[in-house]
């Protein structure tokens, strides 16, 4: 490529210890060579005495700050006094005041974008604070330029919320942050590198991705950044060095890379159900009782079961009997073993083998992409509990769900023995017949989201393997309704393919007692419904 890289540093709350920042960057630039720049996000200025005292000596010209320097605006009431204008201005040699938002751009062609201040509550938007129209007016004039490809740094004071999702989480509670609107939602999108600050903690988010997997072209993921307020008592990072090369220098190939821990976007989800909470009401979530022969959370409360959490919306309601609805007389109560809050596990009709299960939400919904981020949740949750439990008796999960010909999402989770079968095998197995029956069985990165694959209504065909790996297929016609099972039936597999059709697999309701107790009494260790 050539080019050579930038090297620069971002800074959290420096809160008036100015000369400590600047301490802290001579000693880094003694020991790794100077840096290009220091960018600023969070509160600049203290309001203390000794932090104004501090201030004027660069004010003054009495000392230079040894690096290019350039910061956000008022983050508070209180400081905006250090302010000139709204517009970016130089407040003392070598440290400039970017602006209340925009985009700068340097004489190497890096693009920094820039938001001052926090959401603004209230209308009109006092000076510390952005507005909706704010940002929209940073966006448009970007998006609106075919040769864009993004900017290479965002900073904002205020974290986004929820950024978290889909990755690892921050060790503090994180108070504020952003609202999801689109807007928002699309300035996230824009950076290689966001930085933020304002809650005291340091937190490298996995990087995200930009686009949705199988529908749009490949984009450059985000890396979002927290830093923590300079000489902070705990040692929290709170400068962080790196090197970045202009996108617009970048060949395509090397801009659009995806590293193998990038995630879904932790936006798309928030800001479509944002949107879905504007137009619905709330209700809660309709309640069921059945007596398992143990106390369970949520769901085992009954009627009276004040404290069970409210669905941000109602689900659909079938528009015939279902045999997969909780609260239908048509469900087979039998061959429940765990009721959470919005989901339960059941044994499945004619299981493959006696630990075959099947995870559902206890309201009506067709495919997983169709379910709220709470339901969602616990679906996660349900599945963890039963790959744990499949270990402890040295089995491979396999499972899957098939949105085709179907009412009431079922995902089917079966359990392999580990000594039959390794997990290259599986998902070789499910491969090879999809390819025998001239269907394009396509693995797609672990951290996707289906919802950004498959949107409500489209049918297909979904695989998860227990290395985390998973199988997509988009069903166009004819597909065959036995397939998952067929392919773990097999003899590369199970090696009991007599039973790959449910319905030759039938027991007397008898037996499914017999079969629905034993598991409900193997499974209670990992039934975290039983906790409270």
């Amino acid at each position: 490529m050539g080019e050579k890289p930038l090297k620069i540093l971002a800074c959290g709350d420096v809160e008036g210890s100015i000369n400590a920042v600047f301490n802290r960057v001579r000693t880094i630039q003694k020991k790794s060579g100077q840096f290009d720049l220091l960018l600023c996000v969070g509160n600049f200025f203290g309001s203390s005495p000794g932090a104004q005292a501090e201030w004027q000596e660069y004010k003054s010209g009495a000392k230079k700050a040894p690096i290019h320097t350039y910061i956000l605006g008022a983050a508070s009431q209180e400081t905006l006094r250090f302010f000139p204008s709204a517009d970016g201005c130089e407040l003392a040699d070598n440290i400039t005041y970017l602006g209340r938002r925009g985009v700068f751009t340097g004489a190497s062609g890096l693009q920094i974008a820039y938001v001052s201040g926090r959401e603004g509550q209230q209308d009109p938007t006092p000076a510390h604070c952005f507005s909706p129209k704010d940002l929209t007016q940073l966006v448009e004039p970007l998006i609106s330029n075919n040769q864009f490809r993004g900017v290479d740094i965002l900073l904002t004071s205020q974290w986004p919320r929820g950024v978290w999702q889909y990755a690892n989480s921050p060790v503090h509670t994180i108070t504020h942050t952003t609202q999801p609107y689109r807007v928002i939602h699309t300035v996230y999108k824009l950076p290689y590198y966001h930085f933020a600050a304002v809650e005291g903690v340091h937190y490298e988010r996995l990087p995200y991705r930009n686009h949705v997997v199988l529908q749009e072209n490949t984009q450059h993921v985000s890396r979002f950044i927290a830093l923590a307020t300079v000489n902070n008592p705990e040692k929290r990072k709170y400068l962080y060095a790196f090197n970045i090369i202009p996108m617009k220098s970048m060949e395509a190939s090397e801009l659009v890379k995806q590293p193998q821990d990038v995630t879904e976007s932790p936006y798309s989800r928030m800001v479509r159900e944002n949107t879905l909470s504007d137009l619905t009401v709330q209700e809660p979530a309709s309640q069921f009782f059945f007596d398992l022969g143990k106390k369970q959370r949520g769901g085992g409360r009954g009627q009276g079961g004040r404290d069970r959490p409210k669905q941000p919306r109602r689900p659909p309601q079938p528009s015939s009997p279902c045999w997969f609805c909780l609260a239908s007389p048509q469900v087979e109560k039998h061959l429940v073993i765990s009721i959470g809050t919005h989901c339960y596990l059941a044994l499945a009709k004619g299981s493959l083998t006696p630990q075959h299960v099947l995870v559902l939400p206890i309201g009506h919904y067709q495919s997983v992409v169709e379910l709220s981020s709470e339901v969602v949740k616990e679906l996660d949750r349900y599945k963890m509990a039963v790959r744990t439990f499949y270990k402890s008796k040295g089995q491979r999960c396999v499972l899957f769900e098939r949105n085709y010909h179907s009412q009431h999402l079922q995902i089917q989770v079966v359990p392999v023995p580990e000594d039959k079968c390794t997990t290259e095998d599986i998902k070789e197995a499910f491969l090879l017949q999809a390819q025998e029956q001239n269907m394009e069985l396509m693995e797609i990165p672990q951290h996707t989201d289906l919802q950004q694959i498959a949107p409500p209504g489209t049918p297909y065909f979904y695989v998860e393997l227990d290395s985390g790996e998973k199988l997509f297929y988009r069903i166009q016609k004819n597909f065959p309704l036995q397939f998952g099972r067929e392919v773990l039936a097999s003899e590369a597999l199970l090696n009991i393919p007599e039973r790959a059709d449910w319905r030759e697999c039938k027991q007397t309701p008898e037996e499914e007692e017999g079969l629905s107790k034993q598991l409900r009494d193997d499974f209670q260790p990992y039934d975290f419904a039983l906790e409270d």
